[in-house]
């Protein structure tokens, strides 16, 4: 029987504003910026918001996509070496969010460990939070975190700084080959 969490069923969303997001926040602190920068950070905020409510959904879908992804090339990593994602990437997403109380409040951490189990265990992390009600504004944080520590951990593990963005620019170019 089908999950109505499937992936088939998920809005795919604005990946490439998503990406574009979550890319910038990777440079930033692969030169050294701890803090965001506030020029930046400005530019992302202003233009999120001129993409209006429905621009804003789709970005935060956008996310979820590339959450999913980067849980369906981490799980392939861990299943090559005999290992469990889920055991292997939670915790340490869970212990690093706990480590960020001025970007994560605490209640939102459970929220992004399920959304990364739901993703782990194959299930669209939109639709698996939707079951829950709508995003509320204390997630915003905590689901970019989110995806950066994701990205992170796939740049480690391969040892390329770059290696999560282009994984998901290159599937995005794919997608636009298909059309």
């Amino acid at each position: 029987m089908s999950s109505p969490c499937d992936p088939r069923h998920a809005p795919v969303g604005d990946v490439g504003t998503a990406l574009l997001l979550i890319d910038s926040r990777l440079k930033a602190v692969n030169d050294g910026k701890i803090e965001p920068d506030p020029e930046q950070q400005l530019l992302n905020t202003q233009y999120t918001e001129s993409l209006g409510p429905q621009g804003a959904d789709d970005v935060l879908d956008g996310v979820c996509t590339i959450i999913f992804m980067f849980m369906t090339w981490l799980r392939a990593a861990h299943e090559a070496h005999d290992k469990n994602v889920i055991e292997y990437v939670v915790p340490n997403l869970v212990a690093t969010l706990g480590r960020m109380p001025k970007s994560v409040r605490p209640e939102a951490i459970p929220t992004m460990a399920g959304l990364v189990v739901a993703a782990g265990t194959d299930l669209s992390p939109s639709l698996w939070r939707k079951q829950y009600g709508d995003w509320t504004e204390e997630e915003m944080n905590p689901l970019e975190a989110t995806a950066f520590l994701l990205a992170e951990q796939i740049n480690r593990i391969t040892d390329d700084p770059d290696f999560a963005t282009r994984l998901i620019a290159e599937a995005l170019s794919g997608a636009d080959d298909e059309d």
